[in-house]
């Protein structure tokens, strides 16, 4: 019983995609124009089968056979190969990352929803074609005709696959410091590499001909620090041009014994101990631009797909976590009611409580993440270039809250299903003990969430002079305003009209910190993530409310017997629940902020010492 997906149905994900969101605006983009809202539900029902039938097993084979270094080769659980094989044959491997603007390939959004099912079905199997998509987008928008020739149809069939190699034992968030050195050879696009690398997942695996990892490394002669790295594609086995194949002096060194995701092998790396290890570059030389390299500018290219898949997969797992849980309640029978009959636990108020908060958190990750999909495809794909901007600002904006409020939650979410179980949750043999190790790592890739916050803070509160970030608190604003006289939610858009006047006060603090930030600093990042996650909040109960208000539209339309009638009951309980339970801590959090004094950052670190 140590893995279970436990999505009954899609009703959800068909409800963001087909009711809630405005998908025929995605639908009217050329590029995505061969789509329409019926194809939605079977594609889901699609993925949900594939992740039942084949990812749900192969997740169980990979915690009773991780990933291990064996004779020098990694080895991966039995079970990947056959998935591997089918999940390409099936289309899913790069099913939007085709560069070929006649591809028909799913929107962003679309895509997002199934991924969402294969997380919550096998969350580490999931990175081996995540990680590929990724190698294969950078080398379509930034390789050169010859690396694309050789590199990207293989590739998009699976034949091979790729990763990325940017974390070092001594530069870690801190991608500057790398030590990783790259020294030009005869032909301008290809350097020697030396080095090592850490945390680098899905490297060396057998499940592909080859492995084509995106290193971050600094040429000899390049400035010092972040502006001076470059970013270079390294085949963990080297291709010619004429298609033939020969060692590239690439060494997997260790295989991690991890908290979680045992089935994928987190490396790290040896190049080029032998002088042989060869790389293309991909961007611009950095000698030929006064020492500066552009690797990390085309790193941060694939930020917002990266951080929104961190604030998707901690979303599943958070989805997957109380349902698991739910199931147990619905059955395990323990306790008495106040009649002093036996009753199933989730009967009982703390349980209800403990599920009910698991739905309000994981449907309030749904409305971040789809809501910033949405904005990726329209960015990237909208006719008007207007419409392309503004779709953009907001999704900067969300980007740092998906990522990190989701995937602070998703812990709790998981500590809360392992005590729905009591001490069976602590046992492997049960599926929220797997989830809690799994999910733990999500607020620690893509950047740690207190690089998120202070992203939030530094960058998108104040980009374009900090007009967009404006118009989206307007927009919050003038939603509650529009609202107030609900009679279905009257003391939710109350309790949101308060909260959204207690940040504004966060907002003019954050803005009285900023201009004397020397003296300031310490104290904007003590409360820097407090005021992430009550951003986060403010902007999570208001895309709740605007389902809700839809929902409860629908339920009434459709009455009590009807089908859909206590799913769109669902919404309701849930976003009341959050708007009433967890939107409230964004008054506290102001009323501490605004009267912050120094004792938060004014402190010797020896209190630490006892």
């Amino acid at each position: 019983m140590g893995s279970n997906f436990a999505y009954k149905n899609t009703r959800d994900l068909e409800f963001i995609l087909e009711e809630w969101l405005p998908i025929e605006d995605i639908f009217a983009c050329e590029k995505y124009s061969a789509y329409t809202k019926d194809e939605i539900k079977p594609l889901l029902n699609t993925a949900r089968k594939m992740a039942k039938e084949a990812l749900e097993p192969a997740y169980e084979d990979a915690d009773k056979n991780p990933a291990k270094l064996v004779d020098g080769k990694v080895i991966v659980p039995p079970s990947y190969q056959a998935l591997w094989d089918m999940i390409q044959a099936n289309g899913w491997g790069n099913s939007n990352a085709d560069p070929d603007p006649e591809a028909v390939t799913l929107p962003e959004t679309l895509y997002s929803a199934c991924r969402e099912m294969f997380q919550a079905a096998n969350c580490d199997f999931q990175m081996y074609f995540s990680l590929s998509s990724k190698v294969t987008d950078i080398i379509a928008r930034f390789g050169s005709e010859r690396t694309k020739k050789i590199f990207l149809p293989n590739l998009l069939t699976g034949k091979w696959s790729g990763g990325m190699g940017l974390s070092e034992p001594g530069a870690g968030s801190d991608v500057g410091d790398l030590l990783t050195r790259a020294y030009p050879t005869d032909d301008p696009d290809i350097y020697k590499l030396k080095g090592q690398k850490i945390f680098i997942s899905c490297a060396g695996h057998p499940l592909t001909e080859n492995n084509i990892i995106m290193c971050l490394a600094r040429v000899e002669g390049a400035l010092p620090g972040t502006p001076g790295v470059s970013l270079f594609m390294l085949p963990e086995i080297w291709v010619n041009e004429d298609g033939t194949m020969e060692p590239n002096d690439f060494e997997v060194t260790s295989v991690e014994h991890k908290m979680g995701l045992h089935g994928q092998p987190t490396c790290a790396l040896s190049y080029g101990d032998n002088d042989g290890c060869r790389g293309w570059r991909v961007g611009i030389d950095p000698l030929q631009n006064g020492g500066r390299g552009d690797g990390m500018k085309i790193i941060f290219n694939l930020v917002n797909s990266s951080r929104l898949g961190n604030g998707l997969w901690s979303t599943a797992l958070s989805a997957n976590a109380t349902y698991n849980a739910r199931d147990y309640a619905a059955e395990r029978v323990q306790g008495y009611n106040s009649k002093g009959e036996r009753v199933r636990i989730i009967e009982h108020a703390d349980i209800r409580r403990k599920l009910l908060n698991g739905k309000a958190i994981a449907e309030a990750g749904r409305a971040l993440v789809y809501k910033g999909n949405y904005f990726v495809d329209i960015s990237k794909h909208h006719a008007d270039p207007e419409v392309r901007k503004a779709a953009a600002d907001n999704l900067a904006i969300l980007v740092p809250l998906a990522k990190a409020y989701c995937t602070d939650e998703v812990w709790n979410v998981a500590a809360d299903a392992i005590q729905v179980y009591g001490g069976y949750g602590y046992s492997e043999e049960y599926p929220v003990a797997h989830i809690a190790r799994d999910c733990k790592i999500t607020s620690i890739l893509e950047g740690t969430n207190y690089i998120q916050s202070w992203d939030l803070i530094s960058r998108k509160m104040t980009m374009g002079k900090g007009v967009p970030f404006q118009k989206a608190l307007d927009e919050i604003a003038a939603f509650i305003e529009n609202n107030q006289s609900s009679q279905v939610f009257a003391r939710e858009f109350a309790i949101m009209d308060e909260a959204y006047k207690a940040y504004r006060g966060i907002v003019e603090k954050v803005k009285e910190w900023q201009t004397d930030l020397e003296k300031n600093q310490d104290t904007l990042s003590f409360y820097a993530c407090k005021i992430l996650t009550a951003t986060a909040q403010l902007f999570a109960g208001r895309l709740l409310l605007d389902q809700a208000l839809l929902a409860a539209k629908k339920a009434k339309e459709n009455g009590q017997d009807h089908y859909d009638y206590n799913y769109y009951n669902g919404k309701v309980v849930a976003t009341r629940y959050y708007v009433k339970n967890i939107v409230p801590a964004i008054i506290s959090t102001a009323s501490m902020i605004v009267s912050s004094d120094s004792t938060e950052v004014d402190f010797d670190n020896a209190i630490f010492d006892y």
